[in-house]
């Protein structure tokens, strides 16, 4: 079973084991994914997400900067088991020749500090996705969750914020990354950016790490109205594997663990409102910090065989683990 991952943070986390003195790589690390592991995992494709704290970083173009460096760092020093594509083309080349493909991505369109021409800058150091934000409101928008009561004294708790649309600068980047070919990503986007992006936009998008909110209730998740809507547009929503995405917390339960039968829940509901061509893979693996069932990318096969015990084709697993990304990429790259 080929596996298309749509977001892991891995590039970050090695930047920042680096600046504390860690000697790994992508070959061969202790982190959800390195090149071993997804060899073991029979990846086909893993987008690498440049992840970036706008709160924690003083200059956010020049840490997403850094981290490109990583990610070219890394992929020349493995070229022979991995190839950076940047179009559908470059996969099936590397598909020919045996190796596996990493797509870059952007994690917070801060990163471009409002600059459409920082945007096309990117796009050409290769990066072919980008979530609009991260958890911090930016130039282009508000991410999909708040803490409401935050200024008034009162229990503060997250909510969906349906105030909040996408800015006349957030328009124009989405616009402007229909036109070039970079990938939209409303992960960590606000519930009214989200509607927005539907507005002013007309190819298919993704949500590379977002789950079902009617069976997990945190706003970083897609109503049933976004996952129908997502999937009349031929998108494509990556199951996240992150516990607090995966179900609410129950007392007398550990909420920090998560389960590959959480994971096909979510599938199995994805299914019954969108079809299952909506339904990919998102990991969030090196992003996560509950503990997975599913211990590293190599063991992917778990989540495989959990679908099939639920009724799940062949036919249908294959879509959910690369089917259904592949045919978003072959139209949008």
């Amino acid at each position: 079973m080929k596996v298309v991952d749509m977001h892991c943070d891995t590039i970050s986390e090695i930047y920042e084991h680096r600046k504390k003195g860690w000697k790994g790589s992508l070959l061969e690390s202790d982190l959800h994914v390195d090149l071993q592991k997804m060899k073991k995992g029979n990846y086909l494709l893993q987008n690498f997400a440049l992840f970036t704290h706008l709160g924690r970083e003083k200059d956010p173009f020049a840490y997403a900067m850094k981290l490109v460096d990583v990610f070219y760092e890394e992929m020349e020093a493995h070229s022979d088991q991995i190839g950076m594509v940047r179009n559908w083309q470059e996969i099936e080349e590397n598909c020919q020749k045996g190796k596996m493909s990493a797509l870059l991505t952007l994690e917070e369109g801060g990163v471009c500090m409002g600059e459409l021409g920082f945007l096309r800058d990117f796009y050409r150091l290769g990066v072919r996705m980008m979530t609009l934000t991260w958890n911090l409101p930016n130039e282009l928008g508000y991410p999909n969750q708040r803490e409401e009561g935050e200024d008034t004294g009162r229990p503060s708790r997250w909510v969906a914020d349906t105030e909040h649309g996408l800015t006349e600068t957030g328009i124009a980047f989405v616009q402007e990354m229909e036109r070039i070919g970079m990938i939209i990503d409303i992960s960590h986007l606000n519930d009214r950016g989200i509607w927005d992006v539907f507005q002013y936009t007309r190819k298919p998008f993704v949500a590379s790490h977002s789950n079902a909110r009617a069976l997990a209730g945190h706003p970083r998740n897609l109503t049933d109205e976004m996952i129908r809507a997502l999937a009349e547009r031929g998108g494509v929503a990556g199951i996240n594997f992150c516990a607090s995405f995966l179900r609410d917390e129950e007392e007398g339960k550990d909420p920090v663990h998560s389960k590959c039968c959480h994971m096909v829940a979510h599938m199995k509901h994805m299914k019954q409102i969108g079809g299952i061509g909506c339904i990919g893979l998102g990991s969030d693996f090196d992003g996560i910090t509950s503990i997975v069932e599913i211990p590293d990318c190599s063991a992917m096969g778990m989540l495989a065989d959990e679908m099939s015990r639920q009724g799940f084709t062949l036919a249908e697993i294959e879509a959910v683990f690369s089917g259904n990304v592949l045919r978003l990429y072959r139209e949008l790259l």
